[in-house]
């Protein structure tokens, strides 16, 4: 199916296929190509309305019955971390930081893989080589970054995380992060989030866009422990308040139509930028 919009990108719908988060349903995403010297301001549009970045794809959930994936994202200025996440600063305060531009090496991938096998071995990267990972990593037609975090190891500087991250004209997106997983402890992927706060705080950035919230997943759950945590819903940004208030089962009368979906998009003006 092809959806268009006059004078803009063109908008696609995946076939369904098996929801990674919620047993029993089906995942379907709405999605458009990321391409051309105004990839970035694309991008920046896009994500503002709840897509994701894949390589040169922009991307947001469009499920047939169900609305349960919300975009998330912290507000900075207003983020105060809790004293378990106090505890994970200090724990860590010792890893080194690494911000270099996305190209991926052989140690990435190890702990990569290492990251798969423990967490996601049932997931849709279980089977991802080392070219599919380069791929992930350097095909990127917008400005981004990798952030590497390491320890000091008994031969030297040992990997722990790493995260691919967008620069947003408003923020951070962590586009994909994995970690040591042998390291429970230190509360990595935690670690990691509270970074890029500090991170986009000290540029000046407003937000920190996480990804998908999914009310009712174990594997999603950890994002509502941030404080400042606002959600993509209904076509606004809005404070997450309670999560236990958001509603994991959906009516499918609920779900707008494809062609409706589409025309709510806002785009920027991209003839006005050449």
């Amino acid at each position: 199916m092809r959806h268009t919009l006059p004078l803009a990108p063109q908008f696609y719908v995946t076939a369904p296929q098996p929801c990674p988060y919620l047993s029993g349903r089906m995942e379907r995403k709405l999605f458009t190509a990321l391409q051309g010297d105004q990839a970035g301001i694309l991008n920046d549009s896009l994500s503002k309305q709840g897509f994701r970045r894949s390589q040169n794809v922009l991307y947001r959930p469009s499920c047939a019955d169900c609305t349960a994936c919300l975009s998330a994202r912290i507000r900075v200025e207003d983020f105060v971390a809790s004293r378990s996440q106090r505890r994970t600063l200090n724990r860590n305060s010792e890893l080194r930081r690494d911000a270099t531009s996305p190209w991926a090496t052989e140690d990435q991938y190890a702990l990569f893989r290492k990251y798969l096998d423990s967490r996601h071995a049932d997931g849709g990267m279980a089977d991802m080589d080392i070219f599919e990972f380069a791929a992930m990593i350097e095909e990127t037609p917008v400005r981004s970054r990798l952030i590497e975090y390491s320890d000091r190891g008994e031969d030297g500087r040992e990997l722990v995380a790493v995260c691919l991250t967008d620069v947003l004209d408003d923020g951070l997106s962590m586009v994909y992060s994995f970690y040591d997983p042998d390291r429970p402890r230190q509360s990595l992927g935690t670690q990691i989030i509270l970074d890029h706060i500090q991170i986009a705080r000290e540029a000046g950035l407003p937000y920190v866009y996480l990804g998908y919230w999914v009310p009712g997943s174990p594997k999603m759950g950890y994002k509502a422990g941030f404080s400042a945590l606002e959600i993509y819903k209904n076509g606004v940004w809005t404070d997450i308040g309670n999560p236990a208030t958001h509603e994991t089962v959906q009516n499918p009368l609920k779900v707008e139509p494809i062609s409706e979906q589409v025309a709510q998009i806002t785009l920027p003006d991209l003839r006005a930028q050449r």
